[in-house]
């Protein structure tokens, strides 16, 4: 595992950062969690996901209890290294209410934009 992947992320005042989990072949978004070193570490090194439970102030190997694991896929920093996103191939539910994705329960109503709605 390379360390210098580690130290080009840049934390917040926690030393977490924010992880982007998505599906690796339908692309659809999961969920987010949180990592610090150890958890990225430990990401990076064994094939599944690892998340800082901010809550429980504990490590989460996500599907070690439920079973709806994350088996890493790839991973990318964004261009400011301050946010992961990792693709995974999900078994199970991501949420931890039991849908697909945390992203299903609450869809707001919004003004969709088009760019013609730019004048030139």
């Amino acid at each position: 595992m390379d360390e210098s992947i580690i130290d080009r992320v840049v934390w917040n005042s926690d030393g977490l950062f924010p992880a982007v989990i998505q599906q690796w072949d339908s692309r659809e978004v999961l969920m987010l969690g949180w990592m610090d070193r150890e958890a990225l570490r430990r990401t990076l090194a064994e094939g599944r996901v690892t998340f800082w439970s901010r809550s429980r102030q504990e490590y989460w190997r996500k599907g070690d209890t439920s079973g709806h694991a994350q088996f890493v896929k790839s991973a990318a920093l964004d261009c400011d290294a301050d946010t992961l996103l990792v693709e995974v191939e999900q078994i199970g539910a991501a949420c931890h209410t039991g849908t697909r994705t945390c992203f299903d329960a609450d869809r707001l109503d919004v003004v969709v934009g088009t760019p013609e709605q730019e004048a030139p």
